[in-house]
């Protein structure tokens, strides 16, 4: 496909064009081909022609190949081209949200050039100039295009009544939005300062799962595409994929694993991490990925040529990098080597091989503690120290690392526990030194605050180099501990509990096997099934949030969790239906709550639990689900007719409005929402998403902002600020909102 796209811009280069334009994209795999031989073309002839990218998508805001925008932007923004867009396939209406949410992260300019409407199923099409260029005019006036036109249906009449729609608006300014690390499978996943820790699932990994090595030589494709849906279900937030095993054919294996998990859509919404230490088999996997991937890895062991050859070629295809600390000398041990070769890579990389500081992952090498050999004892303290000192150094790169090396010196069944405790304990040091992802088994892993106390002190010992017999003293006490498994005594020790701690212990550690029989034994001492969700299942969802905040869980684990509470709540649920059935109130909703998981947001944990605790509180809620744009949520506001003029205090979620005044967004009678809906996402409405406080946007009318917002800021909780005593302030309306919510 390359060939033949670099023998296309041959000749129309020859022929004279001015600008190369790859359009009308609906696969964005076969759009970074198309972009790799316009870059390889430029490189060999040093010809170089502004290219302009413009992709398709359909009614339902996607590419055919399943990416939203966000997606496809980031796939291609690699590139750096004059204009990224879209034409053709729908019309204008159906761009809004799309070209919306492209203006609020594209740091180039932005065309669009729709079809005269969506197709009439006999070669005409439905819409009209007239809706075409006055539309165009509002979203240049909202900031969002530099170029517009028209595409399928238009015609020379249309494109002037365009222009003239549009003629004297300033274009949209351009230029850098964020400073986050973007990656991308079918959906983005975004690393903001505040995301937290993300989990590179290691099974799909050869050397990390004896199951997905044994698949991979049988040739069991469809199985091992299996452990990767697990990886995906379990929590893992990217995929690492390696073939590197002596008797595979790497390359081969590779090819064909990732064109079968493309075809898998739970699977492929998450970015690969391409893995090997053969650079013919990473660029095997690049091949096959139409989002931005990471390639796992490449150093500085074979000299700085190699390492900027390896480097640009990475970044024609589109991918951010992880750069391992060994240079010609070896591997890096002690923080201040792991330090020197990250900073000399770092430099190359940006200096000399055009990357962008986000998309620079440092993996300062996690080596195997508890060996027995004294050079050994201090490796992981090295390793905590070089990730500090890193994220001061260039607080935009990234950092990663595998975490299992940790703990290869004690493999084997009767060390299993003290494997599971040491990868644990590792890596709530390592977050709290700055770690921002590792390739981890995310379903195995263990709750540092479960971690037996004497087992943890003995660990950590190993870990932070306390003691000099800490490697002694720990094979000792692993000798006197059980193989792990659920034996009749491990069993017992939490089954003896009350029933409350059994389904606080259920929840924590995502245990569904008895939570059935345990709440039917919790309704004995309770007398509404209500009363069992806002107790013990609360307090232990609680337990769960608590130690989630303090690094002490993460994510793979909180989703196991909500799987438990889901459980639960479905054993209830008949009984809660009983309930009123037997009250006459089964058909008497207390009122309707709309609830969605805003565009940005993949994961419902805190929106099922709330919708849980209202469902129960006998309000109907409309559960819209994940990733749901703004104007979707306001549609369904208004068709539902739900209070939407008095919107909630949501648990993570925004309104990104389209940055007109309320008239203008199509939902009469709503008093600036915006106000009450924020969280760390970028909202249009209000600009950047780092405003310590909330704002009107500038060009909103009067009548939109209620009268309290005029002249006031506001804290995060949507609470005046009297800017006189620096304390939150609510307004006598607000006050009595609440006293009757309270008593309600």
């Amino acid at each position: 496909m390359v060939a033949n796209y670099y023998e296309q811009i041959e000749a129309l280069v020859e022929g004279g064009v001015d600008i190369l334009l790859p359009e009308t994209s609906f696969d964005t795999l076969v759009m970074k081909a198309c972009i790799f031989a316009i870059q390889t073309y430029f490189e060999k002839t040093g010809n170089i022609l502004p290219v302009m990218v413009s992709g398709t998508i359909f009614d339902n805001g996607r590419t055919l190949s399943a990416q939203p925008i966000e997606a496809f932007y980031t796939s291609v923004a690699h590139a750096n081209p004059m204009t990224v867009g879209l034409n053709c396939a729908v019309g204008i209406k159906q761009m809004r949200e799309p070209i919306e949410s492209l203006a609020n992260i594209s740091k180039h300019r932005i065309s669009c050039y729709p079809n005269a409407g969506m197709p009439d199923g006999f070669g005409g099409f439905l819409g009209t100039v007239e809706e075409t260029a006055a539309t165009l005019r509002e979203f240049a006036q909202n900031g969002w295009l530099n170029l517009v036109g028209g595409c399928c249906g238009t015609n020379p009449a249309w494109i002037k009544s365009i222009a003239q729609a549009v003629e004297g608006i300033a274009p949209r300014k351009t230029g850098a939005r964020n400073h986050w690390s973007w990656y991308s499978g079918s959906k983005p996943l975004v690393i903001r300062e505040n995301t937290g820790f993300i989990t590179v699932g290691e099974r799909t990994n050869i050397t990390g799962s004896k199951k997905f090595a044994r698949l991979i030589r049988e040739n069991q494709f469809e199985e091992a595409i299996k452990v990767a849906r697990d990886q995906v279900q379990n929590g893992a937030n990217i995929l690492d994929v390696n073939m590197d095993e002596g008797l595979i054919d790497g390359e081969k294996a590779m090819t064909q694993f990732l064109n079968q998990v493309a075809s898998e859509p739970d699977v492929t919404e998450v970015p690969i991490m391409v893995d090997s230490s053969n650079f013919l088999v990473l660029q095997a996997g690049l091949k096959c990925i139409q989002g931005k991937g990471i390639v796992n890895s490449i150093s500085l062991k074979e000299g700085e040529e190699k390492f900027l050859e390896q480097a640009r070629i990475i970044r024609k295809y589109g991918a951010a990098v992880v750069v391992m600390a060994f240079d010609e000398n070896g591997q890096a041990v002690t923080a201040d080597e792991k330090v020197r070769i990250s900073e000399r890579a770092y430099h190359l990389l940006v200096e000399k091989a055009g990357y962008e500081p986000e998309d620079i992952i440092f993996d300062t090498n996690i080596l195997t503690v508890g060996t027995g050999i004294e050079e050994h004892s201090n490796y992981a303290v090295e390793f905590f120290e070089s990730v500090r000192r890193l994220k001061k150094l260039f607080p935009l790169a990234k950092t990663s690392g595998g975490v299992s090396n940790v703990s290869f010196a004690f493999r084997g069944k009767e060390y299993e526990s003290v494997r599971e405790a040491m990868n644990s304990a590792f890596l709530y040091h390592a977050i709290q030194a700055g770690l921002d992802m590792a390739i981890v088994n995310a379903g195995q892993l263990q709750v540092y605050e479960d971690i037996p106390k004497e087992l943890l002190e003995k660990v950590e010992d190993v870990l932070l180099n306390r003691r000099v017999d800490a490697t002694e003293r720990l094979v000792d006490f692993a000798k006197t501990m059980e193989k792990k498994g659920k034996t009749e005594s491990t069993e017992k020790s939490w089954r003896d509990a009350t029933v409350q701690e059994r389904l606080k212990h259920a929840l924590i550690h995502g245990i569904v096997d008895h939570i059935d029989q345990d709440v039917e034994e919790c309704r004995t001492h309770y007398e509404r099934p209500l009363h069992i969700i806002e107790g013990p299942l609360m307090d232990g969802m609680n337990t769960v949030g608590d130690l989630f905040g303090a690094g002490k869980m993460f994510l793979p684990q909180v989703v196991k969790s909500a799987r438990v509470m889901k459980k639960a709540v479905a054993y209830l649920e008949p009984f809660m239906q009983e309930e009123k059935l037997a009250a006459g109130t089964a058909h008497m909703a207390r009122g309707k709550v709309l609830i969605a998981t805003v565009k940005g947001d993949v994961h419902d944990i805190g929106k099922n639990i709330v919708a849980v605790v209202l469902n129960c509180n006998d309000f109907e809620t409309i559960d819209l689900g994940v990733m749901v744009p703004c104007e979707k949520i306001l549609e369904a506001a208004k068709k539902t007719q739900c209070g939407y003029d008095r919107p909630i205090w949501p648990y993570h979620s925004i309104f990104g409005g389209n940055g007109s005044c309320c008239p203008g967004n199509g939902a009469p009678g709503l008093q600036y929402p915006f106000a009450y809906w924020w969280s760390d996402h970028q909202c249009q409405t209000y600009g950047s998403e780092n405003r310590p406080y909330l704002q009107p946007p500038s060009n909103s009318c009067e009548g939109c902002i209620p009268q309290r917002w005029r002249g006031r800021k506001t804290n995060q909780t949507g609470n005046q600020k009297d800017t006189r005593c620096g304390k939150p302030q609510i307004s006598r309306a607000r006050k009595g909102k609440l006293r009757q919510a309270k008593t309600a």
